[in-house]
């Protein structure tokens, strides 16, 4: 690989770490969440909001983890591509994956799972993958075409 390339792939690793992290920590913080309750005829009746709540955050934690985590691995495929076409695929696919982390990161922040401190720092990282494999993607295709 090339420096740069080690380098991209680098930043798509802390990227992906960041994002396990994010996950581990979001899981844990809604899992110690009390579940709340009223009292009802004098017993103690608890409401379903935990599990309903857990569950939203864990599904937007997961899609999260994938898209985040596929940006380094789409990367490294790219890196041992067969051919410049499938280098170029790949590629894409990694841009993809980042936008998509984008998505995922503002709904987390959007819906309160992450205060505006975290969603500072994750997007800023990922905008930062997006922007790099951005220039990546215009460079091979303007390759691609100035070699038609």
């Amino acid at each position: 690989m090339s420096e740069i390339s080690d380098a991209i792939q680098d930043k798509c690793l802390a990227f992906g770490d960041r994002v396990i992290k994010l996950n581990d920590y979001l899981l844990k913080e809604t899992a110690n969440t009390k579940p709340t309750y009223k009292i009802v005829k004098g017993k103690r009746v608890y409401e379903k909001s935990v599990p309903v709540y857990l569950q939203s955050v864990s599904n937007l934690c997961n899609q999260l983890l994938r898209a985040g985590t596929s940006i380094g691995a789409n990367n490294a495929e790219a890196t041992n591509a067969v051919s410049r076409q499938d280098f170029r695929s790949k590629s894409y696919i990694a841009l993809k994956e980042a936008r998509e982390s984008l998505y995922w990161i503002e709904l987390l922040h959007r819906n309160s799972y992450i205060d505006d401190k975290q969603f500072c720092s994750i997007y800023a990282d990922c905008e930062e993958l997006v922007k790099i494999l951005v220039a990546r993607c215009k460079k091979l295709d303007a390759e691609l075409n100035a070699g038609k």
